[in-house]
């Protein structure tokens, strides 16, 4: 970072600094008249200055220049046979850079295409129309849509090798699922009727937890169940990772995804796993055999935190507790979880694996009467012979962490939706959409860490990859910024400071 910008950083962080330290906490009262308190208020347009409310667009398009992203689609796409006069990644980067300027629909790209300065911000005479981009889309099929993710997943493998050795230390953990994609539409071809009675596509996700990002995203008709083609797209994620430098690989997913007639090609292939497992009688018959001291209390990450030593918090009152008692609802509350072990060979199977059972202690009151207590019995499965029993459970847990990359998909990118008339363009849609999510994680990993702030720099390349889609976009991309050009640069300037900033000129550093 230049230290001029780094000057200009740090005096607009002590400028606003200085402007809410007095009301801090409370400690200055505040005047006679309401805070927000502007008056006489007139807008103008203005005649020579452009502006975007979307500065931080043109990174993102540095960003895809310099992984490789735009040549890549150009070179191996080959969905457009004449550009004429948009080429293939002026497509799809329209359709992502539309989400990553916080559209929400193919119909908000008429706002960027009426936008003077985004237009010059991002070195464009036009970009295609919504009817254009819904057009592209539905050009594609199946093998179409399959190149475009192999062309995304090859340019990924080249920003995870730009990693320092310790990233590829750990085990890479894959995980799949499901979510459904609700449609009230009439003509969507290939829609189907959910299991719970809802139109619509059930698309199946598999993204790897170390970075969160989607792998692979692959469209289905509504009714078909949550684990089908996932062992073959587990295979090309366990592909994609040995080929980034990854040497442990571990598999995940909830009781669906538990498909036994592929763990001894998977153990075999020295692929580890976790699954849930249904809770079938047999299981259960002999979880209920095991004896009392088989049985070891399990503890949560939260409770063994307070055992360390740390303060709890008071409590707020529980009133939805309160409400149940006094008016003598039944109540199911768990009373604490115990697990054990044992090993159970599965039908399709040649050999035994490890079975993790989780006992749960549940009490049933009504009021403040307690009327029984049960146990309900859950189910893991693991070839993996190094971890705990807690450790397997904690794994398996974690695998839930996928539902809020699904739900950033889903709500926060707009990237599983249905906004087509077919099957194979929506599914197109979807992974042309998440590519945003994408950028946002190839964002963080290429910021480059400094020896001397390696701590601090770290954990804020972190926190960015970790960060919701929508704070995303109100830190590093929604910064207002004045578009000029002056000989053969095109410069963007700032017209308001963000917290964010140093690591937005950092990792334009590394750009």
């Amino acid at each position: 970072m230049k230290a001029k910008v780094r000057r200009q950083l740090a005096s607009r962080k002590a400028e606003i600094a200085r402007r809410l330290e007095p009301v801090a906490g409370g400690r200055e009262p505040l005047g006679p008249r309401p805070e927000f308190a502007a008056r006489g208020i007139e807008y103008q347009l203005g005649e020579r200055t452009q502006a975007t409310a979307s500065g931080g667009i043109g990174a993102m398009l540095m960003l895809a220049s310099k992984v490789g992203l735009v040549d890549a689609i150009d070179d191996h796409l080959r969905i457009l046979r004449r550009h004429r006069p948009y080429r293939d990644s002026d497509h799809v980067l329209n359709i992502a850079f539309n989400v990553l300027c916080g559209g929400r629909v193919l119909d908000d790209i008429e706002v960027r295409r009426n936008d003077t300065a985004f237009l010059d911000a991002l070195g464009a005479r036009t970009i295609p129309d919504p009817t254009t981009a819904g057009d592209f889309c539905r050009r594609f099929d199946s093998d179409a849509i399959h190149r475009l993710m192999d062309i995304v997943n090859d340019v990924r493998v080249g920003v995870w090798k730009m990693q320092p050795p310790s990233f590829f230390d750990g085990v890479a953990r894959i995980d799949a699922d499901g979510s459904l994609v609700a449609t009230e539409g009439e003509c969507k071809q290939g829609m189907g009727l959910s299991y719970n009675n809802v139109w619509g596509y059930h698309p199946l996700v598999v993204s790897l937890s170390n970075t969160q990002e989607p792998l692979y995203i692959v469209n289905r008709s509504g009714n078909r169940p949550s684990e089908e083609g996932a062992p073959d797209y587990f295979a090309r994620a366990i592909d994609l990772c040995r080929r980034a430098g990854w040497k442990q690989i571990l598999l995940r997913g909830d009781t669906a995804f538990m498909q036994a007639s592929h763990f001894d090609r998977w153990d075999r292939d020295g692929v580890r796993f976790v699954f849930g497992y249904d809770a079938l009688r047999s299981l259960v018959q002999r979880a209920e055999d095991l004896e009392d001291e088989s049985y070891r209390e399990l503890v949560r990450h939260a409770e063994a935190a307070f055992h360390k030593g740390r303060r709890e918090r008071a409590k707020q009152a529980r009133v939805k507790q309160h409400i149940i008692v006094e008016r003598g609802y039944r109540n199911l509350r768990l009373f604490n979880e115990e697990v054990a072990e044992f090993e159970y060979r599965p039908g399709p199977c040649a050999r035994p694996y490890r079975f993790i059972v989780l006992r749960k202690s549940i009490v049933e009151e009504r009021g403040q009467r307690c009327l029984d207590t049960m146990y309900r019995y859950y189910f893991y499965v693991t070839n993996d012979a190094e971890m705990t029993a807690e450790q397997v459970v904690h794994e398996a847990n974690d695998r839930c962490n996928q539902e809020n990359l699904v739900a950033q998909l889903k709500n926060g990118v707009s990237a599983l939706k249905a906004p087509l008339n077919t099957l194979d363009a929506n599914w197109a849609y979807m992974v042309i959409a998440s590519l945003a999510w994408s950028l946002k994680a190839w964002f963080a990993l290429v910021s480059p860490a400094n020896p001397r702030w390696r701590q601090q720099q770290e954990a804020e390349r972190q926190r960015v990859l970790r960060m919701d889609f929508r704070t995303f976009l109100q830190s590093l991309i929604q910064l207002p910024a004045q578009v000029l050009r002056s000989g053969r640069r095109l410069i963007y300037r700032f017209l308001a400071w963000r917290p964010d900033l140093s690591f937005f000129f950092r990792t334009l550093d590394a750009l």
